[in-house]
């Protein structure tokens, strides 16, 4: 058998050799151009979205001026309605006044006339002093000028009321002209607020799956072993320091050891009969009860989407306290909460569709909102605030078990 030259083999390998490496040049060369279209994508989406948060902000601080004057003007014109209610009380009572006046001027004058008929009848028919009789009817006179005169400063009373009564009443309707308009004004940007929401909302969206797509270009995808991977990965991308992270996990759910033992079911007929109950001494309640209804949709949508079953176990509702329960995983979210982390979370870890009970997803969102309330070092006041803004309140033993394990994270583990 004749073998081909050593010169040909040779050309042949160097041929095959080079378009590989050409082949391969192209691939790695086209993955960095789609990485660097991406980025730049998403630098875009991310200027819009800070664009759009700093009018969010503007909005939200016109709203707040908006509301105080609405506050300011509904209770001026409370006041001046209590005003206006109180002259007319006045009104009432001097006329009144005037109408009693009127009467007992008229009994006097009754009895002036008795009394001049019969002076003059005295004085025919009688030999009884002329000067007597009429010493009792200046006296009389007397007495009917100072009625006269009281009822004039009662009718100038009641002029004066009346017409302050009527400035009042121009006044009421100058503030109720004003509520009108500041209501219209606060609908306008309660409207631009919802708008600008949903616009940050839609970019989030978008920013989350370019940087889905980007890690997919890039093979960064992440997803930990162990909660102590987890806390190294989302204290590494946040900022937020591991010790803060282990001490929020550990009076949370014990490191995810218990993140609930009940279904949503369960949760919504708790705490729907308790709602109920308060519902009767005060109408408050319902919004909660709304939220309650609204929660329990979202939840069900999330593990749907998921391919959970409906009776995916939560936080039960709370027995030391009015609550509803419904937290989810070891971020200890509720539902609306976590619809509003999604896009964050997803841009961090890569996972399309964030899982409450995922241990990536679920340190990485309590990483991303403990970051949100400035907990970005391990100091006692930046601890209070934050597990205040986690929490929802202030509770002394929640905190305490924070500060310590906080600083003691690493017995955790030994």
């Amino acid at each position: 058998m004749k073998f081909p030259n050593k010169k040909i083999i040779l050309f042949i390998f160097i041929i095959v050799f080079s378009a590989v490496n050409f082949g391969s040049g192209i691939n790695f060369t086209q993955a960095e151009d789609d990485a660097s279209d991406i980025k730049d994508d998403m630098n875009k989406l991310q200027n819009k979205i800070e664009k759009e948060e700093k009018e969010l902000q503007q909005n939200q601080s016109e709203l707040n001026v908006t509301q105080k004057q609405i506050s300011s003007t509904t209770d001026q014109l409370n006041q001046t309605k209590e005003e206006i209610s109180r002259k007319e009380k006045e009104i009432e009572n001097l006329e009144n006044r005037i109408t009693l006046n009127k009467k007992v001027m008229m009994a006097y004058a009754q009895e002036m006339y008795s009394e001049d008929a019969e002076i003059f009848w005295a004085l025919g028919l009688s030999d009884v002093k002329f000067n007597e009789y009429f010493e009792n009817f200046d006296q009389m006179l007397n007495v009917k000028e100072k009625f006269l005169a009281v009822a004039e400063e009662i009718r100038k009373d009641k002029d004066k009321t009346a017409i302050v009564k009527e400035e009042l009443a121009e006044k009421k309707e100058e503030h109720e002209d004003l509520l009108v308009i500041k209501q219209a004004e606060k609908k306008e940007i309660v409207s631009d607020i919802v708008e600008t929401q949903a616009t940050i909302e839609e970019l989030q969206k978008k920013l989350a799956e370019l940087q889905s797509d980007l890690l997919k270009v890039t093979g960064t995808s992440y997803s930990a072993k162990n909660i102590q991977e987890a806390v190294e990965y989302a204290s590494g991308k946040t900022g937020v320091p591991k010790g803060v992270l282990y001490g929020f996990l550990k009076m949370e759910t014990n490191l995810g050891a218990n993140t609930g033992q009940c279904t949503y079911k369960k949760v919504v007929e708790v705490a729907l009969a308790r709602y109920k109950s308060l519902l009767k001494k005060n109408k408050k309640w319902q919004s909660s009860i709304d939220l309650l209804n609204k929660r329990e949709d979202l939840f069900y949508d999330i593990v749907k989407d998921l391919g959970y079953n409906k009776d995916k176990k939560v936080s039960c509702s709370p027995s030391g306290y009015i609550g509803q329960g419904g937290a989810m995983g070891v971020s200890q979210f509720m539902s609306d909460v976590w619809k509003g982390y999604e896009s964050q979370i997803t841009s961090n870890t890569g996972h399309k569709k964030p899982d409450p009970w995922n241990i990536t997803d679920g340190v990485m969102a309590m990483a991303i909102k403990l970051r949100k309330a400035g907990a970005t070092s391990d100091s006692s006041s930046t601890i209070k605030k934050a597990s205040i803004n986690y929490l929802g309140t202030f509770n002394n033993n929640y905190y305490s078990g924070i500060v310590y394990w906080a600083k003691n994270y690493k017995n955790l583990f030994k």
